[in-house]
């Protein structure tokens, strides 16, 4: 095995963001997936701005004001569902080759973490909820920093705790931008392309490309 450490960041990698309103389709309305699309799009837009701007707000009031935005812009969507969306947030699910491929990497003696925008409650509960407790050596939330990815102090948060070369760090995101930050810091990254997405960034590229995590087991 090539690498000790084994991080993941946890919305889209491990966790599937778009399934708390897919778990509510019917309640949200016809535009369910357009409600979806705008507060993931809307969540990552605010983060990068406060970044810029070094007004840091928590990761959680800006989901809530993410998808307070994507509610008043469709014009078919129930508001009244406002609180369903957000209580379905704190315990999205995971993509169902996580726990397998957390335990794989764990019974060959890496160690694994998420190092993730979330704020620690919201983190916590989605670990909790998808059953991924006993399978994260650490969990890193940019919060205590005050600033949102792709700051290099954010990634700096593993190898000072871990006291590791940033080498022997196996960073997957399936965010290119997150990738392109990590591969900056000098981690070796795996994109996690489920989507099938192009590229960008080409100065900052993946070691990888993998369309879900089980091509960890690979390495």
């Amino acid at each position: 095995m090539s690498h000790t450490c084994y991080v993941f960041d946890a919305y889209g990698t491990l966790f599937d963001v778009h399934s708390a309103v897919a778990r509510h389709a019917d309640l949200v309305g016809p535009d369910a997936a357009r409600v979806s699309e705008i507060w993931r799009n809307k969540q990552l837009e605010y983060s990068w701005t406060r970044s810029g701007m070094a007004r840091y707000r928590d990761f959680w009031t800006l989901t809530q004001e993410a998808l307070d935005f994507a509610l008043a812009s469709v014009r078919d969507a129930n508001r009244q569902a406002r609180q369903k969306l957000l209580d379905a947030y704190m315990e999205l699910d995971c993509y169902g080759e996580v726990p397998g491929v957390l335990r794989a990497l764990k019974d060959r003696g890496a160690r694994t973490a998420i190092l993730s925008n979330g704020s620690p409650d919201m983190l916590g509960s989605a670990i909790r909820s998808a059953g991924l407790d006993d399978l994260l050596d650490a969990t890193f939330s940019v919060h205590p920093l005050m600033v949102f990815k792709t700051s290099p102090e954010t990634y700096r948060m593993v190898t000072d705790f871990w006291k590791v070369e940033r080498g022997s760090v196996s960073f997957q995101s399936s965010n290119r931008w997150d990738i392109a930050g990590a591969a900056a810091f000098g981690f070796d990254c795996a994109w996690i392309n489920r989507t099938g997405q192009p590229d960008e960034y080409a100065d900052l590229a993946p070691s990888r490309v993998l369309t879900d995590l089980s091509g960890l087991l690979a390495d």
